[in-house]
C-alpha cells in the first residue's frame, strides 16, 4: 500500500493526543498569505445558499480564470484543490508500470500520485540545498533515458522557493514531447514571488504541457480546496474523464469569484508579506541562525534534528514544517505570518 503523504498544517488527532488545542497554536507550517482572504471572500460566503447542488461545469470560474489566461474557457479545469488535479492527472496520463519522473526535492504529492496509478517513479535531484539551480542538461538527459510518460516539475519549488526561467521551462517542455511525454508544471506558488506582478507571464507552450495552479495559497481559501489547469482543451477533458461530478463546491467556486474580481488583494498584501518575510529571517539569523531562502517568502532553516526542532516548538504553542519528508532531515520550513506572530516564533525560539 502507497503511504500517505506526510504534509504541514495542523494535525487535530495529532493535537488531541498532545492535549494540545488548535486555537491556541500559531501555524507556520503552511504556505498561505497571512493577510487574506480577500474581504469579499467572507461577504460571499454569507450570502450563499447552501441548499442547491454546485455549477457541475464552473462555468463563472473558469470563464474569469480564462478572461485572465487570456485563453478558452475549456483551456481551464477547475479543481477541488491543487491534491485532487495531481491525481487526476496521474490517472490520466500514467499508464500501468508506466514512468514519472520528479524533480526532487518537492511537493510529496506526485510521487504518491503516481504510485497509486501503477507508474513507477523516478526521482531526479533537480532543486537542492547544494544544487540550487535546476540542472536542465541532466534533467534533459534523464527524459531521453527514461522515457517518462510524465515529468513533474514544482515552480517555483516547495520548499526550496527555487524557480526556473521560462525560457528553460520551454526547452524542456519541447524535449519531453520531442519523447512522447508530458510535462506537469506546478504553478501553485507563482502569485507569492516577490517580483510577481502577474501570475501569467509563462510564454506560449507545447500542447504536451499543463500547468497547475492553486487559489489557495495566495487568497488564504485552504479550507475550501480550490485549484485549476491550464492546458490544450483536448488534453483537459481526458482528465476530467476521471473527475466526480461535482467535485468543485458552491462555496469553493464563490470564493473563488470574489477573491479573483479583487483587484486590489493581492497588489496591497504581497508586498506587506514580503515585509513580514524580511522580518522573519532578519530576526531568525541574528539568532544565529543559517537560514536559506530563494523566490518564494518562506524560509527553510538548518537546525540539528527537523523532528526535535518541530516537537520543542510545538510544546510552546508554535508549528513550523519538519522537512525529513522532503529528504532534509535537518531543516525545517518557516512561512512568515504577521509581524506580531513573528515576534512569538522568534521569541520561543530565541527563549
Amino acid at each position: 500500500m502507497t503511504p500517505r503523504v506526510t504534509h504541514g498544517a495542523l494535525d487535530h488527532a495529532e493535537l488531541l493526543g498532545l492535549g494540545l488545542q488548535p486555537e491556541a497554536l500559531l501555524d507556520f507550517s503552511s504556505n498561505l498569505n497571512p493577510f487574506g482572504p480577500p474581504p469579499g471572500v467572507r461577504a460571499a460566503l454569507a450570502t450563499l445558499d447552501p441548499a442547491p447542488y454546485p455549477d457541475r461545469s464552473c462555468l463563472q470560474l473558469r470563464a474569469t480564470l480564462a478572461a485572465q489566461h487570456q485563453c478558452a474557457p475549456t483551456a481551464i479545469l477547475p479543481g477541488n484543490g491543487a491534491n485532487e488535479l495531481i491525481h487526476l492527472v496521474a490517472r490520466a496520463l500514467l499508464p500501468p508500470h508506466g514512468i514519472a519522473l520528479v524533480a526532487d526535492p518537492t511537493y510529496g504529492e506526485y510521487a504518491a500520485a503516481s504510485r497509486l496509478a501503477g507508474a513507477e517513479v523516478l526521482a531526479w535531484p533537480s532543486a537542492s540545498l547544494r544544487l540550487p539551480q535546476l540542472d536542465l542538461v541532466g534533467l534533459k538527459v534523464a527524459v531521453t533515458r527514461l522515457r517518462p510518460q510524465v515529468t513533474w516539475l514544482c515552480t517555483p519549488n516547495n520548499p526550496t522557493g527555487d524557480d526556473v526561467a521560462s525560457d528553460q521551462i520551454v526547452v524542456l517542455a519541447q524535449h519531453c514531447a520531442a519523447h512522447d511525454g508530458f510535462l506537469l508544471l506546478d504553478r501553485s506558488y507563482v502569485a507569492l514571488r516577490r517580483d510577481a506582478c502577474t501570475i501569467h507571464d509563462m510564454p506560449p507552450l507545447p500542447a504536451n504541457v499543463l500547468q497547475l495552479y492553486s487559489l489557495t495559497k495566495s487568497y488564504a481559501l485552504a479550507g475550501l480546496r480550490l485549484g485549476y489547469l491550464q492546458g490544450a482543451p483536448e488534453l483537459l477533458e481526458r482528465i476530467a474523464h476521471f473527475q466526480p461530478t461535482w467535485s468543485v463546491s458552491s462555496a469553493a467556486q464563490a470564493a473563488g469569484l470574489a477573491a479573483l474580481t479583487d483587484s486590489s488583494f493581492l497588489a496591497t498584501s504581497i508586498p506587506q508579506l514580503w515585509a513580514a518575510s524580511d522580518m522573519l529571517h532578519a530576526g531568525l539569523s541574528a539568532l544565529g541562525l543559517k537560514v536559506q531562502r530563494n523566490t518564494l517568502p518562506f524560509m527553510l532553516v538548518e537546525c540539528a534534528s527537523a523532528s526535535a526542532t518541530r516537537a520543542a516548538l510545538l510544546r510552546q504553542g508554535i508549528l513550523v514544517r519538519d522537512c525529513s519528508s522532503f529528504g532534509l532531515p535537518a531543516w525545517v520550513r518557516i512561512a512568515p505570518r504577521q509581524p506580531t506572530e513573528n515576534e512569538r516564533l522568534l521569541a520561543a525560539w530565541g527563549g
